[in-house]
This record gives structure tokens, sequence and C-alpha cells, in this order.
């Protein structure tokens, strides 16, 4: 459950994302999203995820998917395009018991997959240190809404302080749209450029 078997999967195939808060109607005023109602986040979320991801593409959901109950959970999660692939986040935990976690490939806390030769640590919450982070393994986290519009996170600031190989892959930061894993290596990549100035 909370450290799952590594996976492989194909680099074309993936995609990533975190803190949607679908159905969460104080994300809008907390993260400055460029929404006036939750039914219009929604949609529009709704909408940047289709046109990005296929019908049969792979996400990696890295928590905090929705508010509400199963009636407001289904209602968003039929809709999607992929297989979608949920580690928990700190809103998600109650929502573990309900017969609708059965549409997701799987549900865990956290898991190791590798994508075109790349070893990548998943979590809701980004690590200030993890096995790997002095080689080449990533870290992909969510949590933190950071973002050119979100600045009243009380996590952000600390995001100073972490390996260039970690990326908040959370709406907030990637145009409220799940993030490629080629799009992911472009920014790991100029992270690290930048880093070794």
């Amino acid at each position: 459950m909370f450290n799952e078997e590594l996976r492989i999967f194909n680099p074309e195939d993936v995609w990533f994302t975190s803190d949607t808060h679908f159905w969460h109607e104080n994300i809008i005023r907390f993260c400055n999203r460029p929404f006036s109602s939750i039914q219009e986040m929604n949609e529009e979320l709704i909408r940047r995820w289709n046109e990005t991801v296929p019908e049969e593409g792979v996400v990696f959901h890295l928590g905090d998917f929705a508010f509400g109950r199963a009636k407001e959970w289904n209602e968003v999660m039929f809709r999607l395009n992929g297989k979608i692939y949920l580690i928990l986040g700190n809103h998600d935990m109650k929502q573990m018991k309900q017969g609708f976690m059965q549409r997701f490939e799987h549900v865990t806390q956290q898991m190791t997959i590798r994508v075109g030769g790349q070893s990548i640590i998943l979590n809701h919450n980004p690590f200030l240190t993890y096995g790997g982070c002095y080689r080449n393994t990533w870290q992909l986290f969510g949590h933190v809404h950071s973002g050119p519009l979100s600045d009243q996170g009380k996590d952000l600031t600390r995001l100073q302080v972490l390996f260039p190989r970690q990326y908040d892959v959370g709406v907030d930061n990637n145009d409220y749209r799940p993030v490629s894993f080629l799009q992911v290596k472009t920014k790991i990549e100029e992270q690290i450029r930048k880093a070794e100035k």
C-alpha cells in the first residue's frame, strides 16, 4: 500500500497532474485560480485534461483529486480521458472506502515507476530528501500549489531547498492541465542546468 513495486511505462503514453480539487470552491480564492465559479473551474479542468490526454493515455494523479462525496467524484472521473493512477493526497484519504475508487487503475500513497529508463518517485508531498536524490532519480509531487498565480501557499518558500530533480506537477503550476513525461523531462533538465551554474 505505501511503497509500490517498480512499474515500467512508455514515455509517449504518460502524463502527470495533481491538486485538481474538483468541487472545492475555496481553492479558487486560495490559489487565485482564474475561474468565477466551481462549475466553470470543473468544466475547464475537464476540458484541458481531455484536450491534453488521449483516451488510452496513462495519468498519474498525485493527490487531492476532488472534494465532496461519491456523487461529486463520479460526476468528474467518468468524463476524464486516460487510465488514472491515484496517489492519495491529504484530501483524498476519507474517500478510500467509497466503491468508486475502483474506477482508478490503482490507488496508493506512493509509487515508484520507470519511464523511458528514468526512475521516478511519485508522492503527494515534496520530500526534503529521498532515495536516489543524489543520483538521477526524480521526485514528482503536488500539494504546494506553486505556479504563476498562486502566492498564498504556506509551503512555497520551502521549495527553494528542493533538488533540481523534483517538480510540482500540480495544475496551478502547469496551465491547469496534466503535463507529459516529455514536458517534465525538459523542465527538470532546465532546473539541473540552472543549479549547475
